[in-house]
């Protein structure tokens, strides 16, 4: 069964992409915030990202 991406329930600061996406490539959620922050940073596209992943990415206890 192919592993899937969700928001992560535990390990979340705002909506749990992050925690997610953490857990999805096995790498610290950490590196994750940090790269999005950089996004923010660069030109503002990392906000914008962020808010489509919430919404893409589906919560663990929906399926």
């Amino acid at each position: 069964m192919a592993n899937k991406i969700y928001r992560s329930e535990t390990d979340k600061m705002v909506g749990g992409v992050c925690g997610g996406l953490g857990e999805y490539f096995q790498i610290d959620s950490t590196i994750i915030r940090l790269l999005w922050v950089a996004l923010v940073l660069v030109g503002g596209s990392g906000i914008l990202l962020y808010l489509i992943a919430w919404i893409i990415i589906p919560a663990r206890g929906i399926n």
